[in-house]
């Protein structure tokens, strides 16, 4: 039994001395370990001579000893152990302990007779003085294999150890700290007491609050200039997600700013303070001013590339055999009688058009044949290049047309309408997902070898992602995007496929003419009356595919309730009903009627298997939506899943808590630490169902998702069910939807279009060197024209245009570490 023989600073916290006896268990993807001590002294009881540590760790060795500081806590099924928070090494103090240290096996090399020889020239001190001094290693004639070994023993494996100790002591769990070693390695504690505002600029994860706690406890001051920058920064990147504009203005994010920084610390601030460090954050090139614009560096550089990419694109004319083009007519009379369809004359315009484009934009609303053209197209390019469309007859990624889309389940219905392989774009591209500021981690010197590429749903296509999209795509391909213009634009900061035809210098077909279900349905007329501003007279009259059910908020958890089990009753597979909304919050939002919906038709038993993470609970058969991009289990934002099994840790002392979730015949495992990335997908976002289709759909719509409202939305929803629509909620909140049309993000990727494509390019540059500002008014040089940014200037809304490019063009930026 071990009694209290420690002193503590902190007397919540206990602290733990032991030998580690055996790692039991180790992610080989972060620091967390589960570990068998054995217990030398501790300021707590313990009745036995070992006891379980769990936590955070470096390279930890066996037989060492360590000192641990955190909690005992209770585990359901492994009883009493300790969570580490921190830890130490616990170096031997006496000669005899030192020399048997540096002469046992972490130190290979290093026998009996050189550790005597060490601890005789430094004494008790030895371990100390070679942590903090290695060069002193030079006057003990060792060699240099023998020098190199203490080196990475005690050094190297010490900054590890000291950066996770650290990291611990600022909170951060096993993933962030795992992440925030790998970037800054060496450096990472150096970061964390001098420079914390980088983790806000480059780690996922960490905004600039969290940032800012670590910088108070380091006493960095509140009025420090890279704190200044770093709100600045954050400013600049929440407006501009928030909003889905690829830029924003100097007052926008002085206020932000302003408010970021007093409401993180109550310090008072000065405006002309934080201005001068706006002034230096777009010297330093982290920001780029123009004409009042301010924009994160990354967005001002993605317009320009993909307006210059574009513009090289089109310079490549398609050449076809003079023969093949006078034979397209019989080979799509021939594709036509293949495919058992005929060909409006839009459809067969789009399709010509497409052969003989090296770029085509294809817009249409539901029914007008998109799909369609799709294979069409492939048919034909198919025919005049005689390809075969046999995957088999080629190697992996050699198959000479492509087809993509944003989303997972958008490339699954893509494939299913075509017959063909279509995968999402970040597969494609080999992105290993988005890290949240649009950094994609990709192979930037990835050209695609393909022939031809169709992207379908270009709407949800974001500035990053068009920008990469782009880059791989070589002068030799033909590029179809494909679109409805009408619906919602991507989730990330830009309306790219709206700006793309809005750009009259590039070819592009607007379907209008319906064919699908020769005009009968209803969902598909109601879908083009809403685009045009009109709530049908005979909206609320039940229709052979779609209903109005007429409820208050309140009454909408019951209505619905109704319908699903109606559904239930009569043999309809719930995963072809989805229900969508606008808003995760209220009676009528997303999270409560997740809820209700799963203990309907998913309720738990006394057999149930349940894990309960992120305050929600998660049973085998439940709908689950995956929130992210995970190219490595091929799983992407908006796949809907199914869950068919659990693995509890109190079942099984060898395996952690574990979901497996089916994705379409893929089944993916997820640790409880991977729960954030998904949500029950009874009820899901609007956003989030786009892309795809379900046979029926469920919208309710209420008065009070008024700020959430608009026809965009109202169409994108309705334009997600195949076959049933049933609407319900008040007929005012459709209205309103209807009447509220959506304001254009602010973008300046046309105006870069429309310069890039001009037939007469202006050779004369613009330098974006500094020049001074006198009383406000800039001086005119006949050759350049010269700005700087100033705070006068911020203040009086007068930006322009670029300043802190050093003479570069825009398209010759390269980002600066």
């Amino acid at each position: 039994m071990v009694n209290s023989q420690i002193q503590t600073e902190n007397s919540q916290q206990q602290i733990l001395i032991g030998k580690i006896q055996a790692i039991f268990f180790e992610n080989s993807d972060n620091f967390y370990k589960v570990l068998q001590v054995k217990l030398l002294e501790a300021d707590f009881t313990w009745p036995e001579e070992e006891i379980v540590v769990t936590g955070n760790f470096a390279n930890l060795s066996e037989g060492e000893k360590y000192r641990f500081f955190g909690h005992l806590f209770e585990h359901p099924r492994y009883g009493k152990q300790f969570q580490a928070e921190n830890y130490q090494t616990e170096l031997p103090t006496q000669t005899t302990e030192i020399v048997n240290y540096l002469a046992g096996e972490n130190f290979p090399g290093i026998g009996q007779k050189t550790a005597e020889r060490i601890v005789k020239v430094f004494g008790t001190a030895t371990l100390t003085k070679l942590q903090q001094d290695p060069a002193s290693l030079s006057q003990l004639g060792l060699s240099k294999k023998q020098r190199q070994t203490l080196i990475d023993n005690l050094t190297n494996t010490g900054d590890q150890q000291q950066a996770v100790i650290e990291l611990n002591r600022f909170g951060f769990g096993s993933q962030l700290t795992a992440r925030i070693y790998e970037h800054f390695q060496k450096e990472t504690l150096a970061v964390l007491h001098h420079q914390p505002y980088r983790l806000a600029f480059e780690i996922n994860g960490i905004g600039f609050k969290r940032a800012d706690r670590i910088a108070e406890q380091q006493q960095i001051a509140a009025d420090d200039p890279q704190r200044l920058q770093a709100a600045l920064y954050q400013s600049v990147y929440d407006l501009c997600h928030n909003t889905g504009d690829t830029y924003t203005s100097a007052p926008s994010v002085m206020q932000q700013a302003m408010d970021l920084l007093l409401r993180s610390r109550r310090v008072t601030l000065s405006e002309k303070q934080v201005a001068d460090q706006l002034v230096t954050l777009a010297a330093d090139g982290k920001i780029v001013v123009e004409k009042r614009r301010i924009y994160l560096r990354h967005y001002y550089e993605a317009e320009w590339k993909i307006a210059e990419q574009i513009k090289t694109l089109l310079q490549r004319p398609v050449k076809l055999p003079e023969k093949k083009v006078q034979a397209i007519d019989k080979l799509l009379t021939e594709i036509a009688l293949q495919l058992k369809i005929t060909y409006g004359a839009e459809q067969l315009q789009a399709i010509k058009t497409a052969l003989k484009n090296r770029l085509l934009l294809i817009t249409g609303g539901p029914g007008t044949g998109k799909t369609t053209i799709i294979n069409g197209i492939v048919a034909l390019f198919a025919a005049v290049h005689d390809l075969s469309l046999d995957a088999n007859d080629y190697q992996t990624d050699e198959f000479p047309i492509v087809l993509a889309a944003p989303t997972g389940r958008a490339a699954k219905k893509m494939s299913e309408t075509t017959g063909l392989p279509a995968v999402t774009i970040h597969r494609l591209l080999g992105l290993n997902g988005s890290d949240g500021q649009d950094n994609y981690q990709a192979n930037e010197n990835l050209t695609l070898a393909s022939q031809l590429l169709i992207v379908d749903e270009m709407s949800m296509v974001d500035t990053s992602l068009f920008e990469r999209l782009l880059a791989a795509v070589p002068t030799s391909m033909q590029l179809i995007l494909v679109g409805d213009q009408d619906q919602l634009p991507s989730v990330g900061p830009g309306q790219v496929f709206a700006d793309l035809l809005a750009c009259e210098k590039l070819p592009q077909i607007r379907l209008e003419k319906i064919y699908r279900q020769k005009q009968s349905s209803t969902i598909i007329s109601l879908a083009h009356a809403i685009k045009k501003g009109i709530l049908p007279a005979d909206f609320t009259k039940n229709q052979f595919d779609r209903s109005f059910i007429a409820c208050s908020e309140h009454q909408v958890e019951s209505a619905i309730s109704q319908i699903i089990l109606y559904a239930q009753k009569k043999k309809l597979n719930l995963n072809d009903v989805q229900v969508l909304a606008p808003m995760y919050r209220g009676q009528a939002g997303i999270d409560h009627l997740n809820v209700i919906l799963q203990n309907l038709v998913n309720p738990k038993g006394t057999k149930t298997k349940e894990l309960v993470a992120n305050q929600q609970s998660f049973r085998i058969g439940d709908k689950v939506l995956h929130l992210v991009n995970s190219p490595e289990n091929n799983v992407f934002n908006g796949d809907i899943g199914q869950i068919v099994g659990i693995n509890l840790a109190q079942d099984n002392p060898q395996k952690p808590d574990q979901v497996i979730i089916d994705f379409d015949g893929n089944e993916v495992t997820y640790l409880r630490k991977d729960l954030t990335k998904i949500k029950l997908a009874y009820c899901v976002s609007i956003h989030k169902a786009q892309g795809s289709e379900f046979k029926l759909v469920i919208l309710p719509l209420v008065n009070m998702f008024h700020r959430m409202l608009n026809r965009n939305l109202l169409y994108t929803a309705i334009t997600r069910a195949k076959k049933m629509l049933i609407l319900l909620g008040q007929k005012e909140a459709f209205q309103t939807a209807v009447d509220h049309v959506s304001v254009n993000r602010k973008t300046s990727l046309l105006e870069r279009l429309s310069q890039a494509l001009r037939v007469k390019q202006s050779q004369q540059s613009i330098s974006l060197s500094q020049s001074s500002i006198n009383h406000g008014q800039t001086s005119i040089n006949e050759e350049t024209t010269k700005y700087i940014l100033t705070s006068q200037l911020i203040a009086n809304e007068e930006i322009d245009p670029l300043i802190g490019m050093n003479g570069l063009k825009p398209i010759d930026f390269k980002h600066k570490n």
